[in-house]
């Protein structure tokens, strides 16, 4: 067997371009045809491998961890605990960071927040004082209590949620969507990154986050960005116009392609690619980044933010204008949730810069009639502690990493709307068992615990709603077959509608 896939790895090298007969035409006509051949058996209707739900993803990433014990889990078991000591059978052990590692005690810290529930069932969603305009999309929301991971510090954690390990080097979520589903515009790309303004940027957030990893360089989120050009280098440089730069890319094109004849590089095909679609978005761009045209009612819907340009709430609006026109997955970073000291000065600060923007996003998919074919994701990469970090006070306080359980929340493109799941002990510190009492979620990582859902569940349950199979979306690299989920994933049935 090895040495008859060592033959088919030698033909796509170079045997097969170089001598097959066929070879060259099939490479020339997936340029003629200009579609994505990766995604192989996807048709935008039904999705690579069964019918999708979700057209297009909407991921609201939340970096730094924002705290679910202050904004959706809430606890009154912990008020009448403030200031005692963590229960030890609670903890039972488990990890925590060298930040609190050396506290004498771990102190209860309840919030300080009120907190409404909103639906009139046992599923119904709590949601925090500090995000009302939230609560008012309520009904829409699937919010999962019983998120976890094992990563407990920023790197490890924010790469394994977005690329499935903790270790740099693989492709990102939006990377796999782009490689499997291929892009239903081809003047803008299949996949889209916009970072948001804060007021806390504590955290670095890297390229690699929405890079392709050892996939094919063309399925690269690109970044939109908030001044100047909206893309890097898109605008033509002084003296050359137009005409000049389409006959500077066809004869760099033919360079390539002779390239590729000679050494059969896949990649250079990619970036021949990568070329004519920084061409098309010469015009595409501009007019997307263009906000002129919204209307009043738009902007009073987004709120006066969104006229600044890379506020989250702008980011939302130009995200909702990405997915009108094909744009399959769309991303917005807003940093700035690690709240280790003053916890609810940042909190507040972090809500009011995203509040409406999410609330608002929701209700014009829903109007233009596009959530239900719209997946949004709202999550970060872990949550807090329910113990104090540093000097305990009823109005100022701090928390820690938390990756045992935290909120994450999902609406349109086939979850089910207005309902909770999965649920935490008194302490929002472990996934809880129906009766309430702290359990394991996943002893066995090839078996699913019900209630508890793991950053692989996720990630395997965007897939499938947007027509993939998890598990039979891999590509071969360095003699071993990848995916997002590595070996692990359960789809959320649970969740979807």
């Amino acid at each position: 067997m090895n040495t008859l896939r060592d033959f088919e790895l030698n033909l796509t090298r170079r045997q097969l371009f170089g001598r097959g007969a066929l070879g060259l035409g099939t490479a020339a006509m997936a340029q003629l045809l200009g579609s994505d051949l990766q995604a192989a058996g996807a048709d935008a209707k039904s999705g690579l491998h069964h019918p999708a739900r979700a057209k297009r993803v909407i991921y609201l990433f939340m970096s730094g961890g924002p705290s679910h014990h202050d904004l959706w889990d809430d606890k009154p078991k912990m008020r009448e605990m403030y200031g005692q000591p963590l229960p030890e059978h609670i903890r039972n052990g488990q990890r925590i960071t060298g930040m609190t590692a050396r506290q004498k005690t771990l102190p209860v810290c309840p919030s300080k927040y009120k907190f409404t529930k909103h639906a009139n069932n046992d599923r119904g969603v709590w949601i925090s004082e500090l995000l009302p305009h939230t609560a008012t999309v309520a009904k829409e929301l699937c919010v999962v209590h019983s998120t976890f991971t094992e990563a407990i510090n920023h790197d490890p954690a924010i790469t394994y949620i977005q690329t499935g390990s903790q270790i740099p080097g693989r492709p990102s979520l939006g990377a796999w969507l782009s490689y499997g589903l291929g892009s239903m515009n081809e003047n803008l790309p299949g996949y889209v990154v916009m970072h948001a303004k804060t007021s806390f940027a504590e955290q670095s957030l890297f390229s690699r986050l929405w890079g392709t990893g050892f996939l094919p360089s063309d399925h690269q989120g690109i970044l939109l960005r908030s001044q100047g050009d909206p893309v890097l280098y898109l605008s033509n440089p002084a003296g050359v116009d137009r005409q000049d730069r389409r006959a500077q890319l066809d004869t760099l094109a033919l360079l390539n392609r002779e390239q590729h004849r000679r050494f059969a590089d896949p990649e250079v095909l990619a970036r021949i690619k990568q070329h004519e679609m920084a061409y098309r978005m010469q015009s595409s761009v501009p007019e997307l980044m263009d906000l002129s045209q919204e209307s009043k009612e738009t902007f009073e819907l987004y709120g006066e933010a969104a006229r600044q340009p890379g506020s989250f709430a702008a980011c939302c609006l130009n995200a909702r204008r990405l997915a009108e026109r094909g744009v399959r997955n769309i991303q917005v970073f807003h940093r700035g949730w690690d709240a280790h000291g003053s916890l609810p000065r940042e909190h507040e600060s972090q809500c009011r810069d995203v509040d409406q923007g999410c609330a608002a996003l929701i209700k014009d998919l829903k109007r233009r009639g596009m959530l239900d074919e719209t997946l949004v994701v709202w999550g970060g990469e872990f949550g807090r502690t329910s113990y104090c970090q540093g000097g305990l006070s009823k109005t100022n306080y701090g928390r820690d990493h938390h990756p045992r359980c935290f909120t994450v929340w999902m609406a349109g493109g086939g979850i089910k709307p207005g309902i909770t799941y999965g649920r935490t002990d008194d302490y929002a510190y472990n996934i809880a068992d129906p009766d309430g009492e702290p359990m394991d979620p996943q002893p066995n990582r090839e078996e699913w615990t019900p209630g508890s859902m793991h950053i692989h569940d996720l990630n395997a349950t965007i897939l499938h709603l947007a027509g993939i199979d998890h598990k039979r979306l891999t590509y071969r690299y360095q003699g071993r077959d990848f995916r997002l989920t590595d070996v692990h994933g359960h789809v959320m049935t649970d969740l979807i509608a």
